[in-house]
């Protein structure tokens, strides 16, 4: 078997079609069915249920994604780490939060990107639940994540700093001019808050809950650009990461309220699978963005 045959699997596998993984790869799809077939007779059994258009991996086809998976990630570490030269090579693939990509990181990302023009940086946005199975896959080799702590067996954190979530209001707004704010203050007053599958939003609504007041939230939303737009507009209190406003605190489109109340602990943290070699690419990405004095 060959990478190139693994490749198409994976991609099969993604899409659920061969056409599509054809199209996905620039292949002819007598090319991808070509290569499964010859995957498949080397195996000595089926990889995929044919179901009309649609495909759907076998017992023996799940078995194998493990395996190519884990493959796939070797050829790219392999290709990062063996070259001859300092110069740093391969792809990353970086999961983000949102959050970070409202301040400096990605002028960081871009400047990282001139001065390793061999690295191939991927970014994709993370959700909280799904990204450890992610770095177990090798779908990702790093994640830059903003959550309460989180200390799992199977990851192994290499950075976290303790980052700051707040309430956000226009300055016309009448909690502008309060010196403080805590939970009985949010009886009845409309929040801007981010999704339903967030934690921040899960963290407020606990507090709330615990001091016995019902939540009136009059927004929720995954996009922190829109909960700024509201808040701006004296539509209620937006509740997010510092980071997400500093510009329109600056410009002074937005307050920051002090909060007395419950305690919201939250963290940037730097992740990889417990078991993944931190190659040359990694590392130099690491301690260009400053997070290089928690490797091990």
């Amino acid at each position: 078997m060959t990478i190139t045959q693994l490749t198409t699997f994976l991609k099969i596998a993604e899409h659920g079609n061969f056409s599509a993984a054809a199209n996905s790869l620039g292949y002819a799809q007598s090319t991808v069915t070509m290569q499964i077939k010859q995957l498949e007779e080397e195996l000595g059994t089926e990889l995929f249920d044919r179901l009309g258009k649609t495909v759907s991996l076998t017992a023996a086809g799940r078995r194998l994604l493990v395996y190519a998976e884990k493959m796939l990630q070797l050829e790219r570490e392999i290709l990062a780490d063996v070259p001859a030269g300092d110069e740093p090579t391969g792809t990353i693939k970086l999961g983000i939060s949102e959050s970070f990509c409202y301040n400096r990181f990605p002028k960081l990302l871009l400047e990282y990107t001139k001065i390793y023009p061999r690295v191939d940086l991927q970014l994709s946005f993370i959700n909280h639940d799904t990204f450890p199975d992610l770095l177990k896959k090798g779908a990702l080799d790093l994640v830059y994540t903003l959550n309460p702590l989180i200390e799992r067996v199977d990851l192994k954190l290499l950075y976290k700093k303790q980052e700051s979530l707040g309430f956000f209001v226009s300055p016309k707004h009448p909690f502008a001019e309060k010196q403080q704010i805590s939970e009985k203050d949010l009886e009845n007053i409309p929040l801007l808050l981010t999704s339903h599958n967030c934690n921040f939003r899960h963290m407020l609504i606990d507090a709330l809950t615990k001091a016995g007041v019902r939540p009136r939230i009059a927004l929720e939303t995954s996009s922190k650009e829109i909960l700024k737009q509201f808040a701006i507009n004296e539509l209620g209190v937006a509740f997010m990461p510092e980071m997400v406003a500093e510009e329109e605190c600056r410009s002074g489109k937005l307050v920051r309220l002090t909060w007395q109340g419950t305690p919201f602990n939250i963290y940037s943290q730097v992740f990889v699978h417990k078991d993944k070699h931190i190659n040359k690419a990694i590392k130099d990405l690491l301690h260009f963005a400053g997070f290089g004095d928690m490797i091990g």
